[in-house]
């Protein structure tokens, strides 16, 4: 399946991580979290890949166009420096269409305009360029065509944060505290399986999780995949060091391709 991802973001709130990276840019240990995530989507198959660009769209490009798979795995090196025989590679077999979706645009404009790059496949994939996850992303698509709706997203628990829900009594009465990792809270983690039919209910200025997922609720074409396990956005620089943290430990849990036959915790898809 072709896979979308929305790269055209400002990423304000990771300024400090650079004024000038994309977000999508910002790197995870030594590689730029859109790589993890295209690696992700990579280690199940799915390498052709619609890069929904805006914002320092020039810096994606650069990256992928000057990318030295040498650099990044083991080889040996003869004929007097001028034969690279790779002892393994990542990104030779990746298929990547860079689209300039606009500076300004919603995330439902920028799906409208990835509609004549998916063609006529009838499923796609689509996710932000700033989350990474372990979830069993074929049972994920497993649930997606057994339930036949227009649209099947990750719901996911938001342990990342480390907050508290309030529960409240007769008004402004406090009845008490949760930690929301404990807590039944599940969030749109921003993984999605969609059918083509999603660009008939994109309208101008419209984002997607506004109006058009609204109109489709209405119509029962909405299902949520509810997994249990890793799932972390980066959305400030807290969250970029709690990734960082996770390479520098040595087990990513996203970096399934790292894994061998270990899998992820098993997924349980909503009723």
């Amino acid at each position: 399946m072709k896979v979308v991802i929305f790269c055209g973001g400002l990423g304000l709130r990771l300024r400090e991580a650079g004024p000038t990276i994309p977000k999508p840019m910002v790197p995870i240990g030594t590689k730029p979290i859109l790589w993890h995530i295209m690696k992700y989507y990579a280690h199940f198959g799915h390498k052709d890949f619609v890069l929904c660009l805006g914002h320092r769209a020039e810096a994606i490009k650069e990256y992928f166009l000057t990318y030295d798979e040498a650099m990044t795995n083991d080889f040996v090196l003869s004929a007097g420096s001028k034969q690279v025989e790779l002892l393994a590679s990542d990104i030779h077999d990746w298929k990547i269409t860079f689209l300039s979706t606009g500076l300004n645009a919603t995330v439902g404009e920028r799906l409208k305009s990835t509609e004549a790059a998916i063609g006529d496949d009838e499923v796609f994939l689509a996710t932000y360029g700033d989350g990474l996850t372990d979830m069993p992303l074929p049972e994920m698509i497993e649930t997606f065509e057994e339930r036949d709706k227009a649209v099947c997203f990750l719901a996911a628990r938001p342990r990342s944060y480390s907050f508290h829900t309030v529960a409240f009594k007769d008004g402004d009465l406090v009845q008490g505290f949760e930690d929301i990792t404990q807590s039944d809270l599940w969030v749109n983690a921003g993984f999605f399986v969609l059918r083509r039919s999603i660009f008939d209910v994109l309208e101008p200025g419209e984002d997607l999780l506004g109006p058009p997922l609204e109109r489709l609720i209405e119509r029962d074409e909405v299902v949520a995949y509810r997994y249990d396990g890793f799932w972390a956005p980066m959305d400030t620089l807290k969250d970029k060091s709690n990734l960082d943290a996770l390479v520098d430990a040595g087990r990513p849990p996203w970096a399934l391709w790292e894994l061998g036959d270990e899998r992820p915790a098993v997924a349980t898809p909503a009723p």
